[in-house]
């Protein structure tokens, strides 16, 4: 099992970045060149929301990006640390107050999440959360000699 770990700085413009390199280590891992769009836009997604949720809380410490390459398959988690309700569940103060509503701009990135991958996990606490995104991989062709 082969792990990349990226972390930057909770700022938009390493967004790129981080859906570049995500790309790059798909590829290498054998994700079908087809679905390398969806992967690139669903990390953008991801780490998207985790800037926007450090960014709303304050928060100093970066965005951190994992890729991890297995046997038939290839994750990507991005991790956050910002303090937030599960998803589907409104935290104290996301009601009448939250204007225009920063937890329903959360749930439509999410949702845009779960519509570009078939197979997404999404854990949230009070310490950070993380969304898990998995694709199958083909090994590469053996080449005999």
């Amino acid at each position: 099992m082969a792990t990349v770990e990226l972390r930057f700085s909770a700022l938009p413009e390493h967004v790129r970045t981080a859906r570049l390199v995500a790309a790059a280590v798909a590829r290498r891992a054998g994700v079908d060149e087809a679905v390398l769009d969806e992967v690139r836009l669903a990390v953008g997604e991801a780490c998207t929301r985790a800037v926007g949720l450090h960014k709303t809380g304050g928060i100093s410490a970066p965005v951190k990006v994992l890729l991890i390459e297995e046997e038939k398959q290839f994750s990507i988690e991005v991790g956050d640390e910002a303090p937030h309700a599960v998803p589907g569940e409104r935290a104290p103060g996301d009601g009448p107050g939250d204007p225009d509503g920063e937890a329903d701009e959360d749930e439509m990135g999410l949702a845009v999440i779960s519509g570009l991958v078939d197979d997404v996990e999404v854990s949230a606490g009070e310490h950070g959360g993380s969304i898990k995104m998995t694709w199958p991989t083909t090994p590469p062709p053996t080449i005999l000699a």
